[in-house]
């Protein structure tokens, strides 16, 4: 195994990263921490982009699984802030909860419910 793949491993499974400030977020700068916010560096939003350069947005992207794990993460904590935690809450999260459920139940029992489709009862 070169040393290259062994460091690249290496920093993968490190654990001491777990639970600390991503290393973009500056307390002087950006001010209190908030968890539904990339301090990364600012690109074109996805809304903005052109057809013909779209590839070259993938490629600028930060790929990888702790990426991906940052990524659902701060979503997580956008829903979160938005529909759960605000001082005068509705019930819309847990609606939205309750909808979940119900089209996740659903789409694991459609091929036992399909078969009722045209099914006469008289």
């Amino acid at each position: 195994m070169s040393s290259e793949l062994r460091t690249t491993l290496r920093n993968f499974f490190r654990l001491d990263h777990i639970g600390n400030y991503p290393v973009e977020y500056d307390e002087q700068k950006h001010g209190p921490y908030d968890p539904s916010r990339y301090y990364g560096k600012p690109d074109t939003p996805f809304g903005e982009v052109k057809l013909n350069e779209i590839g070259e947005w993938i490629g600028r992207r930060e790929k990888g699984p702790r990426r991906l794990a940052a990524l659902i993460s701060r979503a997580f904590w956008r829903w979160q802030m938005k529909y759960m935690q605000p001082r005068k809450a509705n019930f819309c999260g847990y609606y939205q909860l309750a909808v979940a459920g119900m089209i996740f139940f659903y789409s694991l029992n459609y091929l036992r419910l399909r078969g009722h489709r045209r099914y006469k009862y008289h």
